[in-house]
């Protein structure tokens, strides 16, 4: 768990940085827009071999794996969020004094807030994939690593069970905040059904 939180973790913050840059200055736009939408579609498992030349077979390559699995989509997610804010709300805002870090705390960050939650959602299944498959590929302890073990001793019980076992773990996270996330945000918003 401690690999997913931090690789996890630094996929949130670069891509929610970088979705920024990208939704609001056309520079970064125009330069790493089309480039982000490209590298969305390279399979994670395409980064094993850079990964293991920069950081070897170690953790620090499976945390690699795990951020690049999911910070392209919460790159996409927050640009596309960060474009759909409505002009009306920018302009509300700097009509009343809000400028600078005020005006993306206040206001553009808060109304992109759905679709930067959408794109952790769908970030954190991609990590817990490329958890799955860094631990399959590299021997550490992990449930990817008691997979692969199963496998080599052909006992299916065991695949299966450690199947199950990430099944759960997915839809515990999912459970226990993105559904609370989302149904906070909806009722922020008044958009929860009465």
């Amino acid at each position: 768990m401690k690999r997913i939180a931090i690789g996890y973790g630094i996929s949130i913050v670069i891509g929610v940085l970088l979705g920024l840059l990208i939704g609001r200055i056309r520079i970064f736009e125009e330069t790493l827009g089309s480039l982000i939408s490209g590298l969305q579609t390279l399979p994670t498992i395409c980064w094993l071999p850079l990964a293991l030349l920069w950081f070897g077979l170690n953790d620090k390559a499976i945390i690699f794996l795990v951020a690049m699995g999911a910070v392209l989509s919460i790159t996409i997610a927050t640009d596309a969020g960060i474009k759909s804010v409505p002009p009306l709300y920018i302009r509300a805002a700097k009509t009343m004094g809000a400028r600078g870090l005020n005006l993306y705390f206040e206001v553009i960050l808060p109304a992109a807030l759905p679709y930067i939650i959408t794109g952790m959602k769908q970030g954190w299944s991609f990590a817990w994939r490329s958890l799955m498959a860094g631990e399959l590929l590299i021997v550490c302890l992990g449930l990817g690593h008691l997979l692969m073990i199963g496998r080599e001793l052909n006992d299916m019980s065991q695949v299966i069970a450690v199947m199950i076992v990430i099944i759960i773990i997915g839809i515990l996270v999912d459970r226990l905040f993105f559904v609370k996330m989302e149904k906070h945000i909806r009722e922020r918003w008044g958009l929860a059904k009465g």
